[in-house]
């Protein structure tokens, strides 16, 4: 129960910081379709709901500590700023999983004042389908990886 608690908890911290985790991790511990797409969906969207919560504190009292004399025009920041003047809430929230980190499309969407409704629904959308896309390349390409090398 412990080894399963664990197993668990680690690929959800993981697809927290990195979404292609969750599908990868939970093919790599013998997760069904069913639990990998939900543990991915579920490690998503807890980044997303605590950045989208306390990201401005985070922002503010934490990083700031961390972060002194700041240029607010860097390339990354222009290229943020691109993205969501092209593509807008639903744009990020579509490429947070493939391209973005949850945590940087979130900070993105927060930093833009995006409401806090909208930014949980487009991302719990878009974790979704992502999750179901992701995870059934992973699983169709890893048994074919697995059968091709054993």
């Amino acid at each position: 129960m412990l080894e399963e608690l664990t197993k668990f908890f680690s690929i959800l911290l993981l697809t927290m910081l990195k979404f292609i985790a969750g599908p990868v991790g939970g093919y790599a511990a013998g997760y069904t379709f069913i639990k990998t797409v939900l543990v991915t969906v579920f490690g998503m969207m807890t980044s997303v709901g605590l950045f989208t919560y306390f990201g401005t504190f985070l922002r503010e009292k934490v990083l700031s500590r961390f972060i002194k004399n700041r240029n607010k025009f860097t390339k990354r920041n222009r290229k943020f700023v691109k993205v969501w003047s092209r593509y807008g809430v639903i744009g990020v929230a579509v490429l947070t999983p493939i391209l973005l980190t949850p945590i940087g499309g979130t900070l993105l969407l927060t930093a833009f004042r995006t409401p806090k409704s909208m930014i949980m629904i487009y991302m719990t959308i878009s974790a979704l389908f992502w999750a179901l896309v992701i995870s059934g390349l992973v699983f169709l390409l890893g048994d074919q990886i697995t059968e091709r090398f054993s």
